[in-house]
């Protein structure tokens, strides 16, 4: 790619990425196109659709998925503790834009998603959790499962604007079912 593409590219990733912070991940393409200084042709031709900018705009995310995975799970604790840091963990990752927890959630397990590699990074995220706890955890737990159950919260909290001291409580009664 061309130097210039490539900034272009960039710009449009990078501006996408406030966008959907502040408007969710409806937000208009061309509002886009046009604050990163493009046209729209030069958008379309980086990003052929919607989900194609989506999954751009989330690589950075899912980079860091492994990382805030190890973090959590070296977590100091009981079971119950290194579960509700994970779910903390958990819901501040999908909770990066205003949209992306219904998005994300609504994903899990679909395999003609757009956006099925980043699910499959929480899944595997919550592989390790639930490897890592082990027979703490009621049997059968399933990683999706908890990406869904948790992914539930994080959708009411974006949806209702709730803060982290209203979530805990819901976090603990998700980690309180799963516990056995």
């Amino acid at each position: 790619m061309r130097a210039d593409a490539q900034r272009n590219r960039d710009k449009i990733v990078e501006v996408a990425r406030q966008v959907f912070r502040e408007k969710g991940y409806d937000a208009p393409l061309d509002e886009i196109a046009k604050k990163a200084g493009v046209g729209a042709g030069t958008l379309y031709r980086h990003f052929p659709s919607r989900d194609d900018l989506h999954d751009a705009v989330m690589q950075a995310w899912a980079d860091g998925v492994d990382v805030a995975t190890e973090k959590a799970l070296a977590h100091e604790g009981d079971s119950r503790e290194v579960l509700l840091d994970w779910f903390r963990t958990y819901v501040g990752l999908v909770s990066s834009y205003k949209g992306s927890p219904a998005k994300i959630t609504s994903a899990m397990g679909d395999p003609d998603s757009p956006i099925r590699t980043k699910c499959q990074v929480l899944s595997a995220a919550n592989a390790k959790v639930i490897e890592r706890l082990g027979d703490a955890l009621r049997p059968g737990i399933e990683p999706v499962q908890m990406a869904r159950l948790i992914g539930g919260v994080a959708t009411v909290a974006d949806t209702a604007s709730l803060d982290a001291e209203a979530v805990d409580p819901l976090l603990a009664v998700v980690a309180d079912g799963l516990l056995a």
